[in-house]
């Protein structure tokens, strides 16, 4: 099995992409499949075949996002793909080290809440335009269609 773990790697990069995670965190999910399929045979089959599928289909690591995004695009309804995502996505974004790369601080619970601890620090939004609101400059008619029903 652990022949197909380079292959896995490269479809949970394509699958996910993100620049600036190392190799770590998707290898580890390639093991928690892996070791899910142990005693499977049928699942064994299906990674099997469907990894076969992507390599003759090209994905090797070496094309760009668009490409690749196209090739899963392709497999995106398969029982593969389906079976690898099911896991994978719970797997990687799990990860600690994940966490910590995406700037999550975890749970909030047992440190009081976000109240005091982050609830406002969105630094990755632009600042809001904040305005204060006197009435209306002008009176605004409405509409004559746009008035209710008299009873």
């Amino acid at each position: 099995m652990s022949d197909l773990k380079p292959a896995l790697v490269r479809l949970l990069r394509a699958a996910f992409p993100h620049q600036n995670f190392p190799d770590g965190p998707y290898e580890r999910v390639a093991d928690k499949i892996l070791s899910s399929i142990e005693e499977d045979l049928y699942h064994q089959l299906v990674l099997e075949q469907g990894l076969a599928t992507l390599e003759q289909a090209g994905l090797d690591g070496t094309q760009d996002d668009e490409v690749a995004e196209k090739l899963l695009q392709e497999l995106a309804a398969t029982e593969f793909f389906t079976f690898v995502c099911g896991i994978a996505v719970g797997s990687l974004y799990d990860d600690h080290e994940v966490w910590e790369l995406l700037g999550y601080e975890g749970g909030s619970f047992d440190k009081g809440g976000y109240i005091d601890r982050g609830f406002d620090d969105l630094d990755w939004l632009p600042t809001p335009r904040i305005e204060e609101y006197d009435g209306p400059d002008k009176f605004v008619e409405v509409a004559e269609h746009d008035q209710p029903a008299s009873a």
